[in-house]
C-alpha cells in the first residue's frame, strides 16, 4: 500500500552526527528542550513517521516535522532556537561583556560588592538593565 500526503525529508545521520545528539540525550546538564530536539532526531533517522514520532515522544506530528526539517536544512545547528521578531537589543555584547568584567573583577569604594544601582550609577545603564 503507498503512502498518501505530503511526503517527509529523509533524514541521515553521519556517524559523528548520532554520537552528539546521544551524547546530549543522555546528559543530565541538557536543557530538556534541546534533549527532546535530539530525541525526536534520532527518532525520525531510524525511519520512523512524524505521527509514530509524536507519538512515542509526547509531541505533536506538526512540531515533529519542523524540527525533521529544520535538520536536514541545517544539520545540528538547526536544532537552535532560530531568532524572534521584535525591536532590536538596546545593550551591545560589549557593554554585558563590560559589566560582567567589572562585576568580578573590581568593587566600589566603601563597600565588598556592587549593588544593581552603583553598577548602573557606574556604568550609565539602567537599575532594570544591570539587574537582567
Amino acid at each position: 500500500m503507498t503512502r498518501t500526503g505530503r511526503p517527509k525529508a529523509e533524514l541521515i545521520l553521519s556517524d559523528e552526527e548520532r554520537a552528539a545528539l546521544e551524547g546530549w540525550v543522555r546528559r543530565r546538564s541538557t536543557p530538556q528542550a534541546w534533549a527532546l530536539r535530539c530525541r525526536i532526531i534520532l527518532a525520525c533517522a531510524e525511519g520512523v513517521s512524524n505521527k509514530d514520532v509524536a507519538a512515542r515522544l509526547g509531541s505533536t506530528p506538526h512540531a515533529v516535522g519542523r524540527w525533521r526539517a529544520r535538520f536536514v536544512e541545517h544539520r545540528i545547528a538547526g536544532l537552535g532556537d532560530m531568532p524572534r521578531p521584535g525591536g532590536p537589543r538596546s545593550v551591545t555584547d560589549e557593554q554585558v561583556a563590560a559589566l560582567v568584567a567589572r562585576t568580578l573583577e573590581s568593587a566600589p569604594k566603601n563597600a565588598t560588592h556592587w549593588s544593581t544601582r552603583s553598577m548602573a550609577k557606574q556604568t550609565g545603564l539602567s537599575q532594570s538593565t544591570v539587574s537582567r
